[in-house]
C-alpha cells in the first residue's frame, strides 16, 4: 500500500511538473523575439523563468492561498513588454533600457499587490467578481489564448506563416489522445492523460523528424542571474502603470482562486483569507520576477482545467513539482533538454485542458437564470471584448501608454465591461 502511494505521488508530481514546464516554455521565446535577444540570452531568460515559476508556485502553495494553482508567465505582461518596447524605441530608448525599466515596473507592481494583501484591501474587491463576471473572464480567456494554442499546434509560431502538416497532424492526434483518455479512460490512464499524451507526442515527433533533442555546449551548473537586464532604471511614469496593472491583476488572482475552489468542490466557501494571503505573496512573486529579470507571473486559471482533466486534487504533488522545477533551473543542460518538448505537442496538451475551462465558464454563467438583463450584459461584454481581440495593435498607438495597455487587451475590456454593467444596472 505504501509503495502504491509513492508511485501515485511520483506520477502525479511528474504530471504537474510537465504542466508547469509546458505552461512556461513559450512566452520567454516570444519575449526574446520582441527584444531581439541572442540564443544564449533566450536560454538565460528560460532558466530564470523556470526558477521564478517554481519558486512563486511553491510560495503560494505554502504561505499564500495554499492551493494547487500554478503561477505562470502572464499574458498581460507580454502585451506590456511589447508595447513598452515599441514606445521606448519611439522615444529614443534602447531595448536594453526598456528591459531595465520593465524590471522596475514589475517590482513596483509587486509592492502595490503586497500592500493590497497585507492591509486586506483585496477582500473588498471580491464581491464584485460574481459568477457572471468570473464566467465571462474564463470564456474570454479561452477565446484569447485558443488562437495562440492553435497556432502552436499548426506550427505557425515563430517565422513560419504556413501550416506545418506533419506537426499539425501529430498535435491534433495528441489533442484527441489527451481528451479521449481524460473522458473515456479509467484509473491511472485517466489521471495521467496529459503526461501520457505529451510523452507519446514527443516520441512520435522524434521518430518522424528522425532526430533527438540537441543539448549543445552549456554549463553543467549555474545559478539564475540577478538583474540580468542590467540595474533597474526609474521613470515616474511607471508608477501609475504599476498601480493600474496591480488592480487589473487582482481580477486574475480572484478568478483563478474561485475556479480552482470550484473544481476542488469548495463552492460557497468564504475566500477572503485565501485572497488576502494570496495577494500578498502575489506581490512578493512580482518582486522576484523583477529581481531575476523574468516575466511576471499570475495564478493561471488553466490550473482548474488541469485539475478537472486529470482528477488530481492533492496539493503535495504540486508542491513537489514546484520544488523540482526550482532545482532543475540550476542545471542548464536539463533546462535545454526539457525545453526541447516540441511546441505543437505542448500547445495540444494545453488546448485539451482548456476544454474544461470552457465548461467552467458556461457553468458560472448559467448558475443564475439568463434573464434579459444578464443576457444583454453578456452580449455586450462578449461582442466588444472579442471584437477588441481582432483589432490591429496600431489602432491605439496614438493613445497614452496606460490606455494602450488596457484597450489592446480584449480580455480586460470584456471583463471590465461586465463588472461595470453589473454594478450600474442593478436588478
Amino acid at each position: 500500500m505504501n509503495t502504491q502511494k509513492i508511485v501515485k505521488t511520483s506520477m502525479e508530481t511528474i504530471q504537474w511538473f510537465i504542466f508547469l514546464l509546458a505552461s512556461s516554455v513559450a512566452l520567454p521565446i516570444v519575449i526574446g523575439g520582441i527584444f531581439e535577444m541572442s540564443f544564449a540570452e533566450i536560454a538565460g531568460l528560460m532558466q530564470r523563468t523556470f526558477f521564478v515559476v517554481g519558486l512563486a508556485s511553491f510560495l503560494q502553495s505554502i504561505i499564500g492561498h495554499k492551493m494547487p494553482i500554478m503561477e505562470g508567465p502572464a499574458g498581460i505582461w507580454i502585451s506590456i513588454f511589447s508595447v513598452m518596447a515599441a514606445t521606448g524605441l519611439q522615444n529614443g530608448r534602447s531595448l536594453d533600457g526598456t528591459l531595465q525599466l520593465l524590471q522596475t515596473t514589475m517590482i513596483l507592481t509587486g509592492i502595490f499587490l503586497f500592500i493590497f494583501g497585507i492591509f486586506k484591501i483585496s477582500q473588498f474587491i471580491l464581491p464584485i467578481f460574481t459568477p457572471l463576471v468570473t464566467g465571462t473572464f474564463f470564456f474570454l480567456l479561452t477565446v484569447q489564448l485558443s488562437g495562440t494554442f492553435l497556432e502552436g499546434m499548426l506550427g505557425l509560431q515563430g517565422e513560419s506563416s504556413n501550416i506545418q502538416v506533419k506537426e499539425a497532424l501529430i498535435a491534433t492526434f495528441i489533442f484527441l489522445v489527451v481528451l479521449g483518455l481524460s473522458f473515456f479512460a479509467k484509473g491511472w490512464l485517466k489521471n495521467y492523460s496529459m503526461f501520457i499524451g505529451i510523452l507519446i507526442g514527443w516520441i512520435i515527433f522524434i521518430l518522424v523528424e528522425g532526430e533527438a533533442p540537441v543539448i549543445g555546449d552549456v554549463q553543467l551548473f549555474a545559478l539564475p542571474d540577478v538583474f540580468a537586464f542590467g540595474m533597474p532604471s526609474f521613470n515616474i511614469s511607471v508608477i501609475p502603470i504599476a498601480l493600474l496593472i496591480a488592480v487589473i491583476l487582482l481580477s486574475n488572482m480572484i478568478a483563478s482562486v474561485v475556479a480552482v475552489d470550484q473544481v476542488l468542490g469548495n463552492e460557497g466557501k468564504d475566500r477572503r483569507k485565501e485572497i488576502n494571503h494570496g495577494t500578498a505573496v502575489f506581490g512578493i512573486n512580482h518582486g522576484l520576477s523583477g529581481v531575476f529579470s523574468s516575466i511576471a507571473n499570475v495564478p493561471l486559471s488553466t490550473s482548474a482545467g488541469f485539475i478537472g482533466l486529470t482528477g488530481q486534487k492533492r496539493k503535495a504533488p504540486f508542491i513537489y513539482a514546484s520544488f523540482l522545477l526550482i532545482l532543475f533551473a540550476f542545471f542548464p543542460p536539463i533546462v535545454a533538454f526539457i525545453s526541447a518538448i516540441p511546441a505543437p505537442i505542448a500547445n495540444a496538451a494545453l488546448m485539451a485542458s482548456f476544454v474544461q475551462l470552457v465548461g467552467l465558464a458556461i457553468r458560472n454563467v448559467t448558475i443564475q437564470p439568463l434573464d434579459n438583463r444578464r443576457m444583454t450584459i453578456l452580449g455586450v461584454a462578449y461582442l466588444i471584448g472579442m471584437g477588441t481581440m481582432f483589432l490591429p495593435s496600431e489602432v491605439f498607438s496614438e493613445f497614452p501608454l496606460l490606455i494602450q495597455n488596457i484597450m489592446s487587451n480584449g480580455l480586460l475590456v470584456g471583463t471590465a465591461l461586465v463588472i461595470l454593467l453589473e454594478q450600474l444596472w442593478r436588478e
